[in-house]
């Protein structure tokens, strides 16, 4: 069999991570089987669906880079097959006009909760031929079976069974002509070949309904892959309050890609004991029932540390690409400074997030006008005006402006001076960064320039003097 899956989500809203994983899913299941992926904008929530939503859909998954083999397919513009089908049912006896009035149904539901019964079609208009006038509005119903079961075998669940009189009549077509989501999705996956559904565990009573609808039209039933939902870090479901929930906004927030999808296979999937993988790896190694079936609990912490790894373990130029859009978001010019890489491969120890990186990397590529306040106080003291001179007048004096040659330059001082290490290190950090902690100084230096460097000493040492002046 040729495997083609789909992730088909409804645009009324960003891609939220628990889209993202079970895209992840449907996409690396796909790809295991060499099979097929395909793209479905589920949109005929005329209200609700937006232009902004479908392109935060499409940012969010071209950003993961999971790239779809067909689509992506919008059901909008499939209504005229819809339509084509739900006649079709009609004219074989499979569906019916319901007239009911929404006061009725309302009435209806409302009696059967307060005498304790789920609330159902009560299947007035099923076997109703009165006469109606041909301006009174109806809405379509499926007529479902009324005995027997829906049986699938769930790929994560196991056998799940669903007696027919649970089910009531669903509507297929509203009353202004428009199908309704049950339908729609049943319709595009026989037409699109889908074999495997992976979705949430919120669609497990839609299933049933879809099958025995499917069967009606003597199409294939696909199988079915029900995952559970991602939890926030307290045992509730993951919503905005435990921070991001958008996919985009996890790209704001300095994370990696690489990083993200590592962490989304993880939250409900795994192979051994094994933390980190590839995409490759993913790829060969997964399967649908090696899902788990308990709900998993999103951890931020944990996901820190993956892309920590990720940042130190990638190829700086690949980081590099990536860092490039938060410099701009941070509006740090980077045209005069060092290229990216070479900072990814110096900052990746020093932080989590590519955000970070950005802000803590600004002196980097800009000139400041004035020293972070308790890291001068600490270390710009008139005790360090000698130093910084000394220190100063041998980087000067360097040909070749390397971490080596800058290291042996700030170990001459501090010999010269019979002083340690951090009595010349520490006043010359403040100086070239302005601040209290940076990487090695040697390469910090490096990186930053001789001449902004030599520019920045002088800086402190005005500093210096002023300081000492006012006192």
């Amino acid at each position: 069999m040729n495997v083609k899956t789909r992730f088909a989500p409804s645009p009324t809203g960003f891609l939220h991570v628990g889209g993202a994983r079970t895209a992840l899913y449907s996409w690396l299941f796909a790809r295991h089987n060499k099979g097929e992926f395909v793209l479905r904008i589920e949109d005929t929530d005329l209200e609700r669906s937006t232009p902004e939503a479908i392109e935060a859909i499409l940012d969010g998954m071209n950003w993961l880079d999971l790239q779809w083999d067909e689509g992506p397919y919008y059901q909008t513009k499939r209504f005229d097959r819809y339509k084509e089908l739900v006649q079709q049912l009609l004219d074989e006896g499979k569906a019916y006009k319901c007239y009911c009035s929404v006061e009725r149904l309302e009435a209806m539901r409302e009696a059967q909760m307060a005498s304790g019964e789920k609330p159902r079609y009560d299947g007035k208009c099923r076997g109703d031929h009165s006469e109606h006038s041909a301006d009174e509005p109806f809405v379509i119903r499926f007529k479902n079976p009324q005995e027997g079961s829906v049986v699938f075998d769930d790929k994560v669940r196991g056998r799940i069974e669903i007696a027919n009189k649970e089910l009531d009549d669903l509507i297929i077509q509203r009353s202004d002509g428009s199908p309704t989501y049950n339908f729609c999705v049943v319709v595009d996956d026989w037409d699109m070949g889908i074999t495997h559904v992976v979705r949430g565990e919120d669609h497990i009573n839609n299933t049933p309904r879809q099958i025995n609808i499917l069967k009606a039209l003597g199409a294939p039933v696909p199988e079915y892959a029900h995952v559970s939902m991602i939890l926030g870090d307290d045992g509730k479901k993951l919503s905005k309050r435990h921070g991001a929930v958008s996919v985009m906004q996890y790209r704001d927030d300095g994370y990696l890609p690489q990083a993200l999808l590592n962490y989304l296979v993880r939250l409900g999937w795994s192979h051994g004991d094994q933390e980190v993988f590839s995409l490759d790896e993913m790829v060969e190694l997964f399967t649908l029932e090696a899902i788990n079936k308990a709900a998993s609990a999103f951890n931020t912490e944990k996901l820190n540390w993956l892309n920590n790894h990720y940042i130190r373990h990638l190829p700086p130029e690949v980081v590099a690409e990536y860092l490039a859009w938060h410099m701009a978001d941070q509006n740090i010019d980077t045209t005069q400074g060092p290229s990216l890489a070479a900072l990814v491969a110096v900052m990746g120890e020093r932080v989590n997030t590519l955000k970070e990186m950005a802000v803590q990397s600004r002196y980097y590529f800009e000139d400041f006008a004035s020293f972070d306040e308790a890291a001068a106080k600490k270390h710009l003291r008139p005790v360090a005006q000698v130093p910084l001179e000394r220190v100063k007048a041998k980087l000067a004096a360097l040909a070749d402006w390397t971490p080596e040659a800058i290291h042996t330059a700030i170990q001459a001082t501090a010999d010269e001076l019979e002083v340690g290490m951090g009595k010349v290190g520490m006043p010359l950090r403040v100086a070239i960064t302005g601040a209290g902690q940076s990487p090695s100084l040697d390469v910090t230096a490096h990186l930053i320039g001789k001449e902004r460097c030599l520019a920045r000493l002088d800086q402190a040492v005005d500093f210096i003097v002023k300081r000492a002046a006012e006192a």
